[in-house]
C-alpha cells in the first residue's frame, strides 16, 4: 500500500470516526433528555399517587361517619339521647332535642 492508499484510508477512518462521535454525542443528548423526562414524570407520578391516597382517605373517613351517623340516627329515632349530656336516656315522649339533632347535622370542618 502506498502512501496516498494509506492517508486515504486513515482520512476515510478519521471521517467515519468523526461521524460516529457524532451520533453517539446525539444519543448522549436524547438519553439526557429521557432522564429529565422520567425524573419529572416519577415526580408527577408520586404527587399523583398521594393525591389518589388522601382522596381515598377522605372517602373512607366519610363513608365510615355516615355509617356511624346512621347508627346515631336510629338510636335517636328509637327515642334516646345521643347527645354528650343526656347520652342514652330515654327522650321524654320522643321530643325533640336540640343538642341530640345539633350532633346528628352538623358539618366536620
Amino acid at each position: 500500500m502506498d502512501k496516498r492508499d494509506l492517508f486515504n484510508a486513515l482520512d476515510t477512518f478519521s471521517q467515519d470516526l468523526m461521524q460516529t462521535l457524532a451520533e453517539v454525542e446525539s444519543i448522549k443528548i436524547h438519553l439526557q433528555e429521557l432522564a429529565q423526562e422520567n425524573t419529572a414524570l416519577r415526580l408527577e407520578n408520586d404527587k399523583l399517587r398521594e393525591r389518589l391516597f388522601q382522596e381515598e382517605s377522605s372517602v373512607e373517613v366519610s363513608k365510615k361517619r355516615q355509617r356511624n351517623t346512621s347508627v346515631i340516627e336510629k338510636n335517636y329515632d328509637e327515642g334516646f339521647h345521643i347527645c354528650k349530656d343526656f347520652f342514652g336516656q330515654r327522650r321524654d315522649n320522643d321530643e325533640p332535642c336540640l343538642m341530640c339533632l345539633e350532633v346528628i347535622y352538623r358539618e366536620d370542618v
